[in-house]
């Protein structure tokens, strides 16, 4: 790699942090650093191949899509059309892909060549279409009451009742560069068109874009009016950063938040009593203990807890829960589902379920894909999903 273009990417680098520092304080601008830092040295190492391959061009186009989106995150508010397939969705691409490059990047560092480093690339295009588009995804979930040891994968049942619970779940739609207003309420008119009998939202509406853009999550969120009474929602860690936005916003939209509070609703199944938990980092078992404890199960009801991280499903006590669901984890995010294999990177590098049905003792667990997504740049080989939950209680349950 030449000295000039060392220079460029360590002056684009410097120049972004430092423009991020004084408008955002030195955490966010820690967190820019870190990962433009890595993003530069990545690019060293793919430097001499893009200049033999005559893509050079092409390159500074796209790193400079990196630097004006970090800057505008700056200035938060959600971005027009316009702007966000010319600047935000190339920089996430260009970000994510030299992350997967990274093995490519050594070897060229090391032996001058990297045969195949565009493929890459062409996954990180693959997860621009899986960030942009959710497939519909119906599933059965059978409530048996078994008891299981430990904490284990559920598969899905085959037993069936005549009426199952029929939910819809919104959970981490991120209104942001890749969940516009009119993305996300199409999702929330299509829930209201599957006819189900409760619509249930697990957090994380919001991105560091969006709420700069007051208004942007009722617009959003409005057709769900249309089931008002029957729509509940917790909340999600990022909801903490304005709690009243996002509290204001679901209440015009007819949506009740349930913040360490419950609600028992009458539907075509009997009466199904509803728990939604607050977000918490730490003392979560005592959180949850003095949760239930707070809010008896009605006699007779099945209950349903709204817990956004699923990371804390095993600190609820056990026996407490028919069902509980759960986002936050994006479905793992990065994985191999898209290939037909259950593994991802959360899964493989944690204990926190990441995606699915989940037992633990007599109680269940879902952890839907989400809605949309924030973090990492983009999905890869993990779709997330919209769609109707049928939930079966079997009468041994």
């Amino acid at each position: 790699m030449s000295a000039s273009a060392l220079l460029v990417l360590f002056v684009g680098t410097l120049v972004t942090v430092g423009w991020i520092y004084q408008r955002r304080g030195s955490g966010f601008a820690l967190f820019a650093g870190v990962l433009l830092g890595l993003h530069a040295l990545i690019a060293a190492g793919l430097w001499s191949v893009w200049v033999d391959a005559g893509l050079l061009p092409v390159v500074v186009v796209a790193q400079a899509t990196v630097y004006v989106h970090m800057v505008a995150l700056t200035m938060p508010a959600l971005r027009p059309l316009w702007w966000r397939a010319l600047i935000s969705w190339p920089s996430q691409w260009f970000v994510a892909s030299m992350f997967l490059a990274i093995p490519w990047s050594i070897g060229a560092a090391v032996t001058g060549s990297a045969p195949g480093w565009w493929v890459a690339f062409g996954v990180g295009l693959v997860g621009v279409v899986q960030s942009l588009r959710n497939p519909r995804r119906d599933i059965d979930l059978v409530l048996d009451g078994t008891e299981v040891p430990g904490l284990a994968r559920r598969a899905y049942g085959e037993a069936r009742v005549e009426r199952p619970l029929r939910v819809v779940q919104i959970t981490d739609p991120h209104l942001g560069p890749f969940m516009s207003v009119e993305r996300l309420r199409g999702i929330a008119q299509r829930a209201v068109d599957a006819h189900p009998d409760l619509i249930l939202l697990t957090g994380d509406y919001l991105t560091m874009e969006s709420k700069g853009t007051p208004g942007c999550l009722a617009e959003a969120l409005a057709p769900l009016k249309a089931m008002e009474g029957r729509v509940f929602a917790c909340h999600g860690n990022h909801d903490h950063e304005s709690p009243q936005m996002v509290a204001h916003e679901l209440a015009i939209c007819g949506v009740r938040l349930l913040v360490d509070a419950a609600e028992v609703v009458d539907t075509p199944v009997g009466p199904v009593q509803i728990v939604g938990a607050d977000f918490q980092w730490r003392d979560r078992a005592e959180h949850l203990a003095g949760l239930i404890a707070a809010h008896p199960r009605p006699e007779g009801a099945l209950r349903i807890v709204l817990l956004h991280d699923p990371g804390a499903f095993v600190h609820l006590p056990e026996g407490e829960a028919d069902l509980v669901l759960s986002g936050h984890t994006h479905g793992g995010h990065v994985g191999l589902l898209s290939l037909g294999s259950k593994w991802t990177f959360i899964g493989g590098v944690s204990s926190v379920p990441d995606h699915g049905f989940w037992s633990r003792g007599p109680d269940r667990l879902y952890v839907h894909r989400a809605t949309g997504h924030y973090g990492f740049p983009l999905r890869v080989g993990v779709p997330g999903e919209e769609g109707l939950m049928r939930i079966h209680r079997m009468q041994s349950a």
